[in-house]
């Protein structure tokens, strides 16, 4: 595996934020929006188990937050 990878866990892992109650689903990596201008996220996802609503409603977060 690609040693730039190798820290993320795969699509499909769900996970729990620190502190957090609901848990979300790993749908994505290495995201970037226009709101939040040069900062890359680690991961995109989706609240598990209801899943993508719609695009507007994905959540990006790093590794260090789970």
């Amino acid at each position: 595996m690609n040693e730039k990878f190798e820290k993320y866990l795969p699509i499909g892992s769900v996970v729990l934020m620190k502190e957090a109650k609901k848990r979300i689903m790993i749908t994505g990596y290495v995201a970037k929006t226009a709101e939040t201008g040069d900062k890359i996220w680690d991961y995109i996802g989706c609240l598990w188990p209801e899943g993508t609503i719609s695009s507007d409603k994905n959540l990006l977060f790093d590794h260090k937050d789970i």
